[in-house]
């Protein structure tokens, strides 16, 4: 197939595209290389690996919002990966109004392109923030989800209900909202937890946990992701669907850091800081209707992935 990707030299758009084109795909990736939440350089790095890797990728320089850039980029499109946006609940209090524009507003240009050219598959990335501290655990597909806790949340949350609203208009289009669980792997982003504790404890700094270190967190292999995000391109049925893509079994902040210390071979330092504004207690998915719909089941343990992300600390630059 030709696939659009947008955000695809970020990082979870960086291991999807590289999915993609191990498979047979020809991509086509959307992105602006904007600094946002973290530098670009990342970002370069990432498209220089994939241009090296493959003769089948296309890198194009637009922002989501931006119609008559991404209208024309998309045509000719069998399918359309979604994965542009604005990361982070914490910065998301200092730009709320940017969030809303590029997460809702990039979301409905980039479908409506999508429509415009009859392409048939539109995935496109939310977030495990919008369930907020008020949703039962483990969080069902089918939780309201109407108490947010940041922007952010708002924002992707916001962005699901206007898809759904636009794939009236094309009932036939398999549209495909993915609730990432707090993903990490290599080239995470470097604001993450699993990023921050890993570099700390592999050159020997404090590493900082927010409250007192029972805070939970589903947090799942960018491989278990990328799988996901193959299964419901391939797999979702028609009309608007929502799927959890998460692990299954949350861990607490201070069990992960002794995970971590221990991957390494370190006595960790823990400084514990303030819970951030916006932070939930607890994130735990439920993953029947992807394992039921979209024969995705996470297989990755979160001892392994963390092998994956110390290797690749290890590896680049501090």
């Amino acid at each position: 197939m030709r696939i659009v990707v947008t955000g695809g030299v970020g990082f979870i758009g960086y291991h999807a595209t590289r999915a993609l084109l191990a498979r047979g795909d020809d991509v086509l990736v959307i992105d602006d290389f904007s600094d946002a939440p973290y530098p670009a350089a990342s970002k370069r790095r990432n498209e220089r690996d994939l241009v090296a890797e493959s003769s089948r990728v296309r890198i194009a320089k637009a922002c989501v919002t931006d119609r008559e850039a991404i209208v024309p980029l998309v045509a000719g499109a069998d399918a359309v990966l979604h994965l542009a946006g604005l990361a982070g609940v914490r910065p998301s209090f200092a730009d709320p109004a940017r969030y809303a524009r590029v997460n809702v507003e990039g979301t409905a240009v980039v479908q409506e392109a999508a429509r415009e050219h009859g392409v048939a598959r539109f995935v496109f990335a939310s977030s495990s923030s919008i369930y907020g501290n008020a949703t039962p655990l483990p969080a069902r597909e089918e939780a309201a989800a109407v108490v947010p806790e940041s922007p952010y949340a708002a924002s992707k949350r916001s962005a699901e209900l206007v898809a759904s609203a636009l794939c009236r208009r094309t009932p036939a289009m398999r549209c495909a909202a993915l609730r990432f669980f707090t993903v990490y792997g290599p080239r995470q982003r470097p604001e993450m937890a699993i990023s921050l504790f890993a570099r700390a404890a592999v050159h020997a700094r404090p590493i900082t946990v927010f409250g007192d270190g029972t805070m939970r967190r589903d947090f799942t292999c960018v491989d278990d992701i990328v799988r996901g995000i193959l299964a419901a391109l391939d797999r979702a049925p028609p009309g608007f669907r929502v799927y959890n893509l998460g692990s299954g079994a949350p861990v607490e902040l201070r069990q992960l850091v002794r995970m971590i210390a221990a991957a390494a071979g370190v006595d960790p330092v823990i400084e514990l800081a303030p819970v951030p504004l916006g932070d939930v207690d607890a994130t735990f998915a439920d993953v029947s209707r992807a394992r039921e719909e979209l024969g995705w089941t996470p297989r990755v343990p979160l001892r392994d992935g963390l092998q994956q992300v110390l290797a690749w600390v290890r590896s680049a630059p501090d």
